[in-house]
């Protein structure tokens, strides 16, 4: 587990929210999962819940980590929640009004030391740092779905991102078992630069 980091919050219990809250809680983390539904919040906990039932199933893992995983995820639909967590990550749509809308009204709500990361695809880190009250501690985290499969993970920087965010976020990732990637705050970052590009390709082929 990461030394600065011991309790991670998710905004989104989607698809992304919820694989970064297993992968995240595997690894030994605190969760705060949030989201506006709680029946959302519900189904992804459940979802959780039968993946990790699946793998016991397989020999990969024992009912006592299951039991620990589950226990270590928390669920709340206000920001209030996350007041002790050490690092927010931002899983909700993509779209670049509500990531700012979200951040807004995440950032009085942690501790001024809290590092914020947001899992967008695209938009650029610097204008969603913009955003918040603390840009130097902002960055992006981008998991690839699905999250508990998929081993690589984004790291990009904002202009304002300082390096002691950058070496927690790069710890926090390692201690998941992901493999990182950098990549500079372009629009599509890496992945998805080098895969639009092949899916359109494929459609004029």
């Amino acid at each position: 587990m990461g030394s600065e980091i011991a309790k991670v919050g998710i905004i989104g219990a989607g698809q992304m929210g919820k694989g970064i809250a297993q992968v995240c809680a595997v690894a030994g983390f605190s969760v705060e999962l949030n989201d506006i539904s709680e029946q959302r919040l519900a189904a992804a906990v459940a979802d959780i819940d039968n993946t990790l039932q699946r793998q016991q199933e397989r020999g990969s893992i024992d009912a006592a980590t299951r039991a620990a995983t589950l226990g270590r995820i928390k669920t709340s639909s206000s920001y209030d929640a996350f007041a002790d967590c050490d690092l927010v990550i931002e899983a909700a749509s993509e779209n670049e009004e509500l990531k700012r809308k979200i951040f807004a009204q995440l950032c009085p709500a942690l501790r001024k030391d809290a590092l914020i990361a947001t899992n967008t695809s695209s938009i650029s880190i610097t204008r969603l740092a913009a955003s918040t009250d603390r840009p130097e501690q902002f960055i992006g985290i981008h998991f690839m779905n699905p999250v508990p499969v998929m081993e690589l993970v984004e790291l990009i920087r904002g202009i304002a991102t300082d390096d002691a965010t950058f070496d927690a976020a790069r710890e926090f990732v390692t201690a998941m078992g992901k493999q990182i990637a950098v990549s500079e705050d372009f629009p599509a970052f890496i992945v998805n630069r080098i895969l639009l590009p092949m899916i359109n390709e494929a459609i004029y082929t």
